[in-house]
């Protein structure tokens, strides 16, 4: 058994625990599901903000009309998201997800105190007066809050629910009418557990959850270089095993990269400069900068697979080409396979964490600027990374930008290429005769799909400040196969 293999088999039962937890589950499909929300929010962000003076003028007149669909959407994505984890999480208890959903969303409504305005207080010359509910709770900010709340309330409904503590209909109510009925005590029990701690007791959960996670939020969101390493690596890694990496990562995760790019997407409709914004590291600086093709920036290998001269591995790449524009790459992950390859693990790990070093770099130094929409995942990587607001080519900048990036990209790639030449040229000649397994025939080919010069691809660099990186990870992997001189003979790897 190899290494590898005895590493994945102490791996897989710990990465499936969590992935199959249902909390967990309930956490992950929930945000998801909220997505077209959160994307349908971004486009009104950059609807307010493209930067033509002309067109800036001309929406002036509706600039708080057109700000409505994100308040709405974005803003209250607290109370969206408690819906539909509640909901998840009920009906993987097998409850009615609907009654599941309203008590998630009572409960962290429950977790706001309103705002009592009194009489004579005016608001853009009006005067008001009564009870609000702060919108600032129901944004970004309270996600954690409602996440926690809403698993307390299913958890609630369950107890009560399992101990048959209820009001039972007679058989010729009809269902529906039934389920409400049956729904009181759990509701009666959410709002006391709920209403007491907070407007009583006055115990701010949402406050003491945002001190407990604030450490958490500025290590993996923020402008830390390691955390955003560390967060590259183990999604990689994960994926290296066979694992859904964002499967396992995701619950603990996507709530703090939701914040952050919220947090941003606000501050930027508020006239923050893109430059300024506070968190670097959200969920789509990995997609548009580290993760070029899908997790591992596998879209390069797609592009030497198409030129190799070994059918399966010219099939494979052909077929993998349009699902790595749109960032999906399960068929090379598991067709190459990059799966418990060691040779392909290596550079499948370590070019992401060289992107976001390079980018990061990039970011702090105000050559590109942060994140400040959120477009959907398969967004082709050249059209995601693009600044629509900063349209002007610059292309000093941009050719810098790219040199860094190359040179930073080489080293991870080329070390495996030596690697493999010298345990080829010391292996066993039998060695030879187990060539054409996938595994084995990568590198080979690969190399002699690179025989031309690497500067043709130059003409494809863009002329753009944000530099689309799957085009500058393509050329640098280009040139790091193609450095290592000779074709050494062919060696195969167990999958």
């Amino acid at each position: 058994m190899s290494y590898f293999e005895r590493l994945a088999e102490k791996m897989l039962p710990v990465a499936n625990a969590i992935g199959n937890q249902r909390h967990m589950q309930a956490i992950r499909n929930g945000l998801i599901s909220i997505l077209p929300l959160t994307i349908v929010g971004s486009f009104f962000v950059i609807l307010l903000n493209i930067p033509i003076k002309g067109y800036m003028d001309f929406i002036a007149p509706w600039r708080d009309i057109l700000d409505v669909p994100f308040r709405f959407t974005v803003g209250l994505m607290s109370l969206y998201a408690a819906f539909t984890i509640g909901s998840f999480l009920g009906k993987s208890y097998k409850l009615n997800d609907i009654t599941s959903g309203l008590l998630a969303m009572l409960a962290t409504l429950l977790m706001i105190v309103p705002v009592n305005i009194k009489e004579g207080v005016t608001v853009a010359g009006d005067a008001v007066s009564g009870r609000y509910i702060p919108v600032a709770s129901l944004s970004s900010q309270g996600l954690f809050g409602a996440i926690i709340s809403s698993l307390i309330a299913i958890e609630i409904y369950r107890f009560i629910k399992v101990r048959n503590i209820e009001i039972k209909m007679p058989a010729g109510v009809p269902p529906v009418v039934a389920s409400s009925f049956s729904a009181l005590f759990p509701t009666l029990a959410v709002v006391l557990i709920f209403w007491i701690p907070r407007h009583f007791l006055n115990i701010d959960i949402n406050a003491i959850i945002s001190y407990i996670i604030m450490p958490l939020k500025g290590f993996m969101t923020g402008t830390n270089l390691f955390g955003g390493i560390v967060t590259q690596f183990f999604i990689d890694l994960f994926w290296v095993f066979g694992i859904h990496g964002h499967a396992v990562m995701g619950p603990l995760i996507r709530p703090l990269w939701d914040q952050a790019i919220v947090q941003n997407m606000e501050l930027f409709q508020a006239g923050t400069s893109a430059y300024d914004l506070p968190n670097i590291f959200t969920e789509q600086f990995f997609q548009w900068y580290a993760q070029m093709g899908g997790t591992g920036s596998t879209l390069a290998l797609v592009v030497l697979f198409i030129r190799s001269k070994v059918i399966y591995l010219k099939s494979l790449g052909k077929l993998s080409f349009i699902p790595g524009l749109f960032n999906i790459n399960e068929p090379m992950i598991f067709g190459a396979p990059i799966v418990m390859n060691p040779i392909l693990a290596v550079p499948f790990i370590l070019a992401p964490m060289v992107n976001t070093v390079v980018v990061y770099l990039f970011t702090i130094s105000g050559l590109i600027p942060r994140m400040m929409v959120k477009p959907p995942f398969h967004h082709p990587r050249a059209a995601g990374g693009i600044d629509y607001h900063q349209l002007e080519p610059d292309c000093l900048r941009a050719g810098v930008c790219l040199l860094l990036h190359l040179a930073g990209n080489l080293l991870p790639v080329l070390q495996s290429v030596r690697k493999e030449n010298a345990g080829n040229r010391t292996g066993p000649a039998g060695r030879r005769a187990k060539s054409q397994t996938a595994g084995g025939c990568i590198i080979r080919h690969a190399q002699c799909a690179s025989r031309s010069p690497s500067w043709r691809i130059l003409i494809f660099i863009p002329l753009h400040q944000s530099i689309p990186a799957a085009l500058s990870d393509l050329l640098l992997r280009y040139c790091a196969i193609s450095a290592s001189g000779t074709m050494p003979p062919p060696v195969a790897h167990t999958r």
